[in-house]
């Protein structure tokens, strides 16, 4: 054999990567498949229909149930507990199991409790002791039971704030760390009589939109956006409340607060964005420069990272 199986441990599996360890007490089924370089502790089970991809770690005291599907680099951690029947019952066996996904390089925390039927987004963290009762998404962060998203994970350590606006008619920007996406402040002028931002169309968005639409009356602890555009460009503001979004290239990550209506946030195509932890009071104006099309939208987080894939690869070519 090219993988370790420890003296006390039974791995009646021959469908096992190299250099995968099994520890004492770990039990795995014939059926089961296991990846390379993989980790499996002690007092492990895991039952046939479980496949697991290369350099997985399960900790000790966790059982893996039928329709199990772990994708590569992903850390299950001890003690956490997988369902897979939504009504089970002793000796009454379902047709099929609910199949569960877990992409690649998620972290899921020590004595969470994941639903069947469900998947956890590709490094995707899920704190110890949460109750994942819905699918979570790409870098999400989720805790508590039930699970809502807490933040993203981010190249950048902190969301960033947008301090202060600018009174002067000339426009301002500032280029993100993520390629494709720039900030820009708006002209801001206040009063006796209020506050004022107001900006030409043509001489401040960088495209000239068809389309608008409005956020509002968003619960705080949803989510909205999730997609990249194929070729709509888009820009944000956020005229009332705050708003967090989320934008990201493919290589890096970062978080903008959007919290004053001088701010807008400039959108290029092929930019993953994400927009959550909405105030209750939160309106947010969308312009975009291209008409609806369901085609424009890639809403598969993995489908996009394809889709930069073969961009970069035509560039070069």
């Amino acid at each position: 054999m090219n993988y370790f199986v420890h003296p006390q441990g039974i791995c009646e599996s021959h469908s096992v990567g190299a250099g995968t360890k099994v520890w004492a007490f770990a039990h795995v089924l014939s059926g089961a498949v296991i990846g390379k370089d993989c980790n499996i502790c002690d007092h492990v089970f895991i039952e046939n229909d479980v496949i697991l991809g290369d350099r997985v770690t399960v900790k000790c005291g966790v059982q893996l149930w039928d329709g199990l599907r772990v994708s590569d680099d992903v850390l299950i951690g001890p003690n956490v507990t997988f369902t897979n029947d939504v009504l089970p019952k002793s000796k009454q066996r379902p047709d099929h199991f609910a199949q569960t996904t877990l992409e690649q390089g998620c972290s899921i925390g020590a004595n969470a409790t994941i639903l069947r039927g469900i998947s956890i987004g590709r490094n995707a963290m899920v704190r110890a002791g949460a109750v994942v009762t819905r699918s979570v998404p790409a870098n999400a962060i989720v805790d508590g039971n039930p699970a809502h998203i807490h933040g993203y994970a981010s190249d950048i350590a902190l969301p960033v704030e947008i301090k202060g606006g600018t009174a002067h008619p000339s426009l301002r920007t500032t280029v993100s760390h993520v390629q494709g996406v720039t900030i820009h402040h708006l002209p801001a002028f206040e009063d006796i009589r209020g506050r004022l931002v107001a900006a030409e169309i043509t001489k401040v968005l960088p495209f000239v939109p068809v389309r608008f639409f409005v956020v509002h009356a968003v619960p705080s602890t949803e989510v909205r956006g999730e997609h990249a555009h194929r070729e709509c460009h888009q820009f944000l503001v956020c005229v009332n409340g705050t708003v967090h979004v989320v934008a990201d290239d493919g290589s890096r990550r970062q978080e903008i607060v959007l919290d004053r209506p001088e701010i807008g946030l400039h959108v290029r195509p092929l930019v993953w964005g994400t927009q959550y932890k909405y105030s209750a009071d939160a309106v947010l104006l969308v312009f975009a420069s291209h008409p609806y099309a369901a085609h424009d939208y890639i809403r598969d987080y993995s489908t996009w990272l394809e889709t930069l894939k073969q961009r970069d690869l035509a560039a070069k070519a």
